[in-house]
């Protein structure tokens, strides 16, 4: 190891509060104390790595000098793509700085022409918010976010894309707010403060996960900045200014359920600043000795205000190396070069000292692929961009390409899948190793913990690297229970959907605050409002209870038995708060924006959730059975309301179903005649004589549906008075199986969809007048399937539509049990390829335009990610279809309403991210440029 204090690298004397080295290492900033201002200075890296540069004086020492903060400098952070440096001040600013085109060296006001600026960096942004000083400034992993705290208790989280849009302002420490750090997941957020605690926040909601005030009780004093770290495998989070039986230590807290109990003992003052090394080790392998298998672990160094500067290695219990003395005041911050085996540290006297490590003693650094394997094995994702680590060397070739790869950095999606779901919130699940569970595997660990006593008696522990342990397995994705079958004895015995496939997990219990709608119907909208998992789950009391408001209760109508089967009494409304209405009577309100809100009304549970969504006027369908009897017909009345306007009509048979859509209203009676009236009550057609009694009814748009009971199912288009599906038998995905029809529901396109009681969903195709499987819930590719590194922030929270609706939140829930499986890669691979081709021509089957496109953007991103050239290059081929127009061409220049050439454009910056695809780039975007100029 190497030390030097390159005293050339100084504020003329005045404190340097932080110091970040740039993630190509050709320089590091410095922020801190000006003359009469804050001072931001950018130095060049080489003269600090060889004598012979800093001898040379050729080359320059300070690059820029920035004096446009009024105040005090704290923090400076480099984002992690290069182009930006944040810097926070106690003038409450967050400036963001960047490169301006070269215009010639220009001196500082009031200077010696020696200090000239050798590179021009010019402040783009300034972020007002804070009403106190800003302590730290932190770049979320992809430059998604950049986040800020300050003695004002909050910490802003600003949009990195859209400056100065603030995304959240977190509020909950109630002392001044000194560091910050962001999981290298993406997950979440943690900040330390003096009310002595540390928390950890959500990125997924912005709330708080935990938080950790134990280690901190004990402290006494204030540190100038508390700047705590996360480690390169997410597994560790280590905090400044704790205290163990009154010695003070930098606490090291377990990822998993936040455990605090390790430390890093030794400096005689208060821990100021922590930093973990952005690498990943392995034990160095000695010349002609067989490489032994060991555990990879992280480097840590920490600072204090004893002067003095530990580094530590979790696989040794004592430190690697201790510099006491280094400084004549406390240190302020440390930065790790990007191959990590440099170290920067500055300190409140003005001076910056450089540590220089070999690999024989650090070890040697795991490649990327290796710690994306590791963060595979842990969090089932990787974080890398998936690029193969040569082509960052490849010469690009065309000028858009460039662009796209610029973006590339600030395009990646900061969560993998945002709707993974908390980590820590499932039932233990037991993976097997080597014929051991991991469970077991840790506690063996752990009994091999060491524990040693200090000549004060204090403990000391050896951390140990569990990393590529398993954390506890995903997440139980709250789930909205789409299991009401056709044929189930009582609606309140229904169970919540098993939120993972049955092989890897017990049935998930209801909980509170998950609501269980055992839907008929697709209530697209409702359900999904709720759904989204960015979104955070309403409070809904359970609904178990049988006298629970908000229900309608009542017994399912067999298909088997039919008539008299069905008496009025036996339908309970209590949609209204107070008194029930009077039993004979059913009411069902309409959503208007949502067209295929459907009930079935003698067989659903309504839960809290299905509340009035919109602001939009409800439209309520009231029927009264027998309102009076002429000359022996007993008459039934059907009343329609909506925004104060009203309408009714008599039918001379028992209503069993009535349903309605923003077009529609369609009733069936007892005498098996089917009723279709607009919304202003005028009949559409004389009464449908069904063949069979009635199963289920739907309407969306003009169009409506009926199942019967004898297994055959229609679809007509009352608007233009045609057949879409003529009695159809179900016999095709019904036979050879004992299931049973759980669910069926019809798009606004006119598409009948069915989902069976084994998971299967079908929807019948017109056209090609065959019956096609479209989701599948025990489906292994479902389970295997890994595309969360395809997933932009926008697609984390999914697409709407009738494909989503069918396969529900089973989606993530089968993403998170991919690290469950031990399939090699390729066979991933193949599996995942193979689902998102499924989800793609599904999309297509259900005419679903947004979600095909969803679903087309994440294919692509897979392709490209993967390498897989032959399918890329068939697929733009099919969007941009044929350069010349022949009477032979069958290509149609639209699918399903949009314009292909439109999602051509979309899909070849995801092209432009990968440079080995760059002639393919630059063939199909030239070609596109001709015909847009044709």
């Amino acid at each position: 190891m190497k030390l030097l204090k390159p005293s050339w690298v100084n504020h003329n004397g005045k404190p340097i509060f932080s110091v970040d080295i740039h993630p190509d290492g050709t320089k590091f900033a410095t922020g801190g104390q000006g003359e009469d201002s804050g001072k931001v200075v950018i130095w060049n890296m080489a003269p600090v790595l060889r004598e012979e540069d800093e001898k040379n004086e050729n080359i320059p020492k300070l690059l820029c000098q920035m004096d446009n903060h009024l105040a005090c400098v704290n923090c400076v952070r480099w984002s992690n793509n290069g182009l930006y440096l944040a810097s926070g001040g106690d003038d409450k600013l967050v400036m963001v700085w960047k490169r301006a085109a070269f215009i010639g060296p220009s001196t500082v006001f009031g200077s010696s022409s020696k200090l000239a600026n050798v590179e021009q960096w010019r402040c783009v942004m300034i972020l007002r918010n804070h009403t106190g000083d800003v302590m730290d400034v932190a770049w979320s992993p992809h430059d998604v976010w950049l986040a800020s705290c300050s003695v004002d208790n909050t910490i802003v989280i600003w949009n990195a894309r859209k400056f100065p849009e603030i995304v959240m302002t977190l509020k909950g420490h109630t002392g001044l707010v000194k560091g910050l750090t962001w999981d290298p997941v993406g997950k979440y957020i943690a900040s330390q403060a003096d009310d002595h605690s540390l928390k950890v926040w959500r990125t997924m909601d912005w709330q708080m996960e935990t938080n950790i005030t134990k280690p901190f009780s004990e402290c006494g004093g204030t540190t100038h900045v508390l700047r705590l770290s996360w480690s390169p495998d997410g597994q560790y989070l280590v905090s400044a200014h704790a205290m163990n039986n009154s010695g003070p230590t930098a606490q090291i807290i377990e990822r998993d359920g936040w455990k605090t109990n390790m430390d890093f003992v030794g400096h005689r003052k208060a821990v100021t600043v922590v930093k973990f090394n952005p690498k990943i080790f392995k034990k160095k392998q000695k010349n002609g000795s067989t490489p032994k298998p060991s555990c990879p672990y992280c480097c840590c160094a920490v600072g204090s205000k004893d002067r003095s500067l530990s580094v530590w290695l979790t696989s040794l219990k004592r430190p690697l190396v201790v510099i006491h003395d280094l400084f004549d005041k406390s240190i302020m911050d440390i930065t790790w070069t990007l191959n990590g085996l440099g170290l920067l540290v500055c300190s409140m006297d003005g001076t910056v000292a450089f540590l220089d490590f070999s690999q024989d003693e650090l070890g040697d650094p795991l490649n990327e692929e290796e710690k994306n394997a590791i963060h595979q094995n842990i969090y089932g994702k990787s974080l890398a961009i998936t690029m193969e680590s040569h082509l960052s060397s490849t010469i690009i070739e065309n000028p858009e390409m460039l662009k796209y790869q610029q973006e590339r950095q600030g395009n990646q999606n900061p969560n993998g899948a945002q709707g993974s779901g908390p980590e820590n919130q499932t039932p233990k699940l037991t993976n097997v190793l080597n014929g051991e569970s991991l469970e077991d595997i840790r506690k063996n660990l752990l009994k091999k913990q060491v524990e040693t006593r200090t000549a004060d008696g204090r403990r000391r522990i050896t951390p140990l690297c569990i990393a590529q342990l398993d954390t506890g397995g995903p997440a139980a994705v709250n789930s909205i229970g789409m299991k009401s079958n056709l044929l189930l004895t009582s609606a309140s015995k229904m169970e919540p959907m098993k939120a993972l496939d049955s092989r890897f997990t017990e049935r998930s219990k209801a909980t509170p605050g998950v609501t269980s709608v055992p839907l008929t119907i697709g209530i697209t909208p409702l359900d999904r409002v709720k759904d989204s998992s960015s979104v955070k789950e309403p409070k809904v009391k359970d609904e178990t209870s049988s006298d629970s408001e908000d229900k309608i209760m009542a017994k399912p109508l067999s298909m088997a038995k039919r008539k008299g089967e069905m008496e009025g009494a036996e339908v309970v409304e209590k949609r209204k708060k107070g008194r029930p209405r009077k039993d004979a009577k059913m009411m069902m309100p309409i959503s208007q924006p949502f067209p295929q809100v459907t009930f079935l009304l003698w067989k659903t549970t309504v839960s809290k959730s299905t509340n009035r969504v919109s602001t939009d006027a409800i439209a309520y369908l009231e029927v009264e059975n027998e309102v009076s009897v002429v000359s022996g017909a007993r008459l039934s009345q059907l009343k329609w309301s909506r925004d104060g306007r009203e309408w009714d009509t008599l039918l001379t048979s028992r209503i069993t179903i009535a349903t309605g859509s923003s077009d529609i209203v369609a009733v069936a009676c007892e005498d098996r005649t089917l009723s279709v009236f607009t919304t202003c009550g005028r009949r559409l057609i004389p009464s449908i004589m069904l063949p069979a009694p009635l199963a289920a009814l739907h309407c969306s748009g003009h169009f409506v549906m009926v199942l019967m009971a004898s297994a055959t199912l229609s679809v007509w288009d009352v608007q233009k008075q045609t057949a879409l599906v003529k009695n159809e038998s179900l016999n095709p995905i019904l036979s050879g199986t004992d299931a049973t029809v759980s669910q069926s529901f019809l798009t606004q396109q006119g598409v009948a969809v069915v989902s069976l009681s084994n998971g299967k969903t079908y929807c019948f195709n017109s056209s090609l007048e065959t019956w096609n499987l479209i989701a599948d819930k025990q489906d292994s590719l479902v389970q295997c399937a890994d595309f969360r590194n395809c997933l932009t922030s926008q697609d984390a929270l999914g697409s709407m539509g009738p494909l989503a609706l069918t396969q529900g939140r089973n989606l993530s829930a089968g993403r998170l049990a991919s690290r469950l499986s031990s399939t090699p890669h390729h066979l991933q691979q193949g599996m995942t390829l193979a689902f998102l081709e499924n989800q793609l021509s599904s999309a297509l089957m259900l005419l679903s335009a947004s979600e095909y496109r969803h679903w087309l953007l994440i294919y692509a991103r897979f392709l490209v990610n993967e390498g897989y050239e032959m399918r890329l290059r068939e697929l733009c081929q099919d969007l941009l279809g044929p350069v010349h127009k022949s009477s032979s061409s069958s290509w149609e220049p639209t699918v399903l309403g949009l314009r292909k050439r439109d999602l051509l454009t979309e899909v070849l910056p995801v092209i432009g991210q990968n440079l080995r695809f760059q002639r393919l780039f630059t063939e199909y975007q030239d070609q596109l440029e001709l015909l847009r100029l044709k």
